[in-house]
């Protein structure tokens, strides 16, 4: 009996341990999921925070980038925000030059980089995404559509002086002085002095090795005045855009399909008899043969100088865009390694961009120079 109830208490101690044991085991199992979902949850909350805030960030890079690209009302220098939490610009208010019903000249001051109406003569403008529209006086924007991407307001014709026509003429002026002085050393002596003598040599280059060589010894003179401006017209443009500046003339659309036109002009208008006759009634081709080939030549005309605005325009923004998006990194990294490994990518294309500063404007000046030695070339068909 005594043996029964030692073994039954045994038993019932055991079965009571059990029961425990597995009670707190499931317990535990319970306590330790939950607490693994809400780690989860809060890893998973704080991973889309970071996430989000560097979508943020990198939205934030690109529209700098777009602004550092486009052509702007004002010439900035930089920005910064204040205690208070309101953006502070710091750089020149540009004259805003308008057609609207008639000459409406005011400050680009008054726009405030899109935050505030400009109110002339009853009339209120409003600057929106680099351009000017004119609104109510509550500033409202209309659309075409749901995307919102299409302003319906009316726009007037704008004459303004932009940041990039300001460097065109300043430009304009530095050249102008810069060969004003170059000749005038000629006056007084064989040899330049100065400026002239680091000019000289690559007056001469472009003289002997890209128009002579191309156009001809009895043509050349005609040109190469053209081909000198836009020359160094190009090259110290480009050179100005690599500065902290913000100047980027050549990666404007219009400016690099001005330069082509002009281009394209001078060939067609100088062009003597044989280059037409080429184009349109090539001699020694079957009459099918130049019925098919005279469209697509006188297409070629057209392709050339549109190749010279393409190849400038892309060249230099890419350019642009490369290099700010490098510089980027630095922001994005946020540690030594990513930023020293950064710093160093951007200098060494920075580096690189000095010399197709020079190159985009050696290109555009023997690409012209090629067209218009096809343009009075002289041809004999006997």
């Amino acid at each position: 009996m005594h043996r029964f109830l030692r073994h039954y208490y045994f038993f019932d101690m055991q079965r009571k341990f059990s029961i425990k044991n597995i009670t707190f085991l499931i317990f535990f199992v319970s306590y330790a999921v939950f607490s693994q979902q809400s780690n989860e949850k809060t890893t998973n909350s704080s991973a889309l925070e970071v996430i989000s805030d560097k979508e943020a960030e990198k939205k934030g890079i690109k529209a700098y980038i777009q602004h550092h690209l486009e052509d702007t009302h004002d010439f900035g220098l930089f920005s910064y925000t204040d205690e208070a939490g309101k953006k502070v610009h710091i750089g020149a208010p540009l004259p805003v030059i308008l057609w609207d019903g008639g000459l409406k000249i005011f400050s680009s001051s008054k726009l405030h980089h899109g935050e505030t109406l400009a109110e002339v003569d009853g009339n209120y403008y409003k600057l929106y995404h680099g351009k000017i529209y004119k609104t109510d006086a509550l500033g409202t924007i209309t659309y075409e559509g749901d995307d919102h991407s299409h302003p319906s307001n009316l726009k007037p014709v704008d004459f303004s002086i932009t940041k990039n026509v300001v460097f065109i003429f300043l430009v304009a002026l530095f050249m102008f002085f810069m060969f004003t002085r170059m000749a005038k050393s000629y006056q007084k002596g064989d040899l330049p002095k100065g400026m002239g003598r680091l000019l000289e040599p690559i007056i001469l280059y472009i003289r002997d090795d890209i128009a002579i060589p191309n156009i001809g010894e009895k043509h050349y003179k005609r040109y190469m005045s053209y081909l000198l401006t836009v020359f160094f017209f190009i090259w110290i443009i480009n050179l100005l855009g690599l500065t902290p500046l913000g100047v980027n003339v050549t990666n404007n659309i219009a400016v690099t399909s001005a330069l082509a036109l002009i281009t394209y002009f001078l060939t067609t208008f100088t062009a003597n008899k044989n280059y037409w006759g080429h184009i349109f009634w090539m001699p020694g081709v079957p009459l099918p043969m130049k019925i098919i080939l005279a469209p697509i030549e006188l297409l070629g005309t057209i392709i050339k100088p549109f190749s010279l605005m393409i190849r400038l325009y892309a060249n230099i923004t890419a350019g642009h865009i490369v290099l700010m998006s490098i510089l980027s990194l630095i922001f994005i990294f946020k540690n030594w390694l990513g930023g020293s490994l950064s710093f160093g990518l951007a200098f060494a294309l920075s580096l690189l961009e000095l010399l197709v500063a020079a190159l985009q404007a050696y290109i555009f000046t023997m690409l012209s120079a090629l067209y218009f030695g096809s343009a009075v070339e002289e041809h004999d068909d006997h």
